[in-house]
C-alpha cells in the first residue's frame, strides 16, 4: 500500500533517517527542510516554517504530515521557540487538516512534561509545569494539537521521545565523548535516564504511517533501559575501541565539578520514563541498544 507522506525536518537528525525507511517501506515521501538538500530523499522542498507558511499544493494527497522541524537543545531566543515550535506547527497542522490530511504526527519531546519530582518513571499523564522555554513550546503545541483534533477528524499523534541516540553522537553525547578523547576519567555510578535510538524511532514513525490509530494519542518513546553517565561513558569508550577507564576522580569531586559547569543534573540527575502505553498500543518495541548503535559507526 502506497502513502503520501510530507516530512518536514527532512534533512536533521531525525529525518535523514526516517525518509529512507519510509521509501524503502514503499511510502512516497515529500521531503521539507530550510535547504533543498539534493542528497534528500523523495520530493525536495525548501521552506523556513518559522519564516513561511508551507505552500498549500505541498499537501495535495498526502495522507501523513510527519512534523520533525523544531529549534531544540541550543540557547535560541524565546520568540524563536514560540514561532517555530509552537506557531509553525500549529499552522502546518491547520493547513493539513483543512487540505484533508488523515493523520498528522508530531514529534514532540519529554521536555515538554517538565522537570522530573522523582527517579521513578513517568508516564504520559506524570507531567510538572515546564521550566525552559523549549519544553514550554513543546507543552503549548500538544495543547493546541489536542484542541485541534477534537475539532475535526484528522488523527493526531503526538510522540514524546526521550534523549535520540544515533551512530554518530550529537548534542550531550557528543560533548562527552569530546571528554573521553581529552583523557576525561570514569564517572561514578549515579543518576540515569532513559533514551531511545534513532533506528527504533523510524521504525515507530514508519508504522505509524502504515498503521495510523484514529483520534488522538500522546505517547512517550524509549527503549526501556536506563542509562547511567558512566554506561554513556563506557558505551562511547567501547566505539573507539578502548577498554574500561580508572574512576581516580573521587565522587564529590565529579559533583562539584559538574556543579560549577552547570550540568549536574545532566550527569547525576534521573530522568526515567515508561514506554508501556505505547507498547501496549501499538506492539511496537525497541530492538536494538546504545552500545550496539554507538558500534554501527564506520
Amino acid at each position: 500500500m502506497t502513502r503520501k507522506c510530507l516530512v518536514t525536518g527532512a534533512t536533521g537528525f531525525v529525518g535523514r533517517e526516517l525518509c529512507p525507511a519510509l521509501v524503502a517501506a514503499g511510502a512516497d515521501v515529500v521531503a521539507v527542510s530550510r535547504t533543498a538538500n539534493p542528497s534528500a530523499v523523495g520530493q525536495m522542498l525548501a521552506v523556513d516554517l518559522a519564516e513561511q507558511p508551507l505552500p498549500e499544493q505541498a499537501l495535495e494527497d498526502v495522507a501523513t504530515v510527519i512534523h520533525l522541524a523544531g529549534v531544540a537543545h541550543q540557547k535560541a531566543d524565546a520568540s524563536l521557540y514560540t514561532r517555530l515550535n509552537l506557531d509553525a506547527t500549529l499552522a502546518l497542522a491547520r493547513s493539513a487538516q483543512a487540505a484533508g490530511v488523515r493523520h498528522f504526527i508530531f514529534v514532540s519531546s519529554v521536555k515538554a512534561m517538565g522537570p522530573a519530582s522523582d527517579d521513578h518513571a513517568r508516564s504520559e499523564a506524570d507531567v510538572t509545569p515546564t521550566d525552559d522555554a523549549y519544553g514550554h513550546s513543546k507543552w503549548r503545541a500538544e495543547e493546541g494539537l489536542r484542541d485541534l483534533a477534537r475539532e475535526g477528524d484528522m488523527a493526531v499523534t503526538i510522540l514524546r521521545p526521550a534523549l535520540v541516540y544515533g551512530a554518530q553522537p550529537k548534542g550531550n553525547l557528543a560533548l562527552l565523548d569530546r571528554g573521553i578523547s581529552m583523557g576525561l576519567p570514569r564517572p561514578p555510578e549515579a543518576g540515569g535516564r532513559s533514551m531511545i535510538g534513532l533506528p527504533d524511532l523510524a521504525v515507530l514513525l514508519v508504522k505509524l504511517v502504515f498503521h495510523p490509530p484514529q483520534g488522538c494519542h500522546t505517547w512517550i518513546v524509549c527503549d526501556g533501559q536506563r542509562y547511567s553517565s558512566r554506561t554513556v561513558y563506557d558505551a562511547l569508550r567501547a566505539r573507539r575501541g578502548l577498554g574500561l577507564a580508572r574512576s581516580w576522580l573521587p565522587a564529590w569531586m565529579w559533583r562539584s565539578a559538574a556543579s560549577v559547569l552547570g550540568v549536574r543534573d545532566k550527569l547525576f540527575g534521573s530522568e526515567y520514563y515508561d514506554n508501556g502505553a505505547l507498547v501496549a498500543a501499538l506492539g511496537w518495541a525497541p530492538t536494538v541498544s546504545l552500545a550496539e548503535v554507538l558500534g554501527e559507526r564506520d
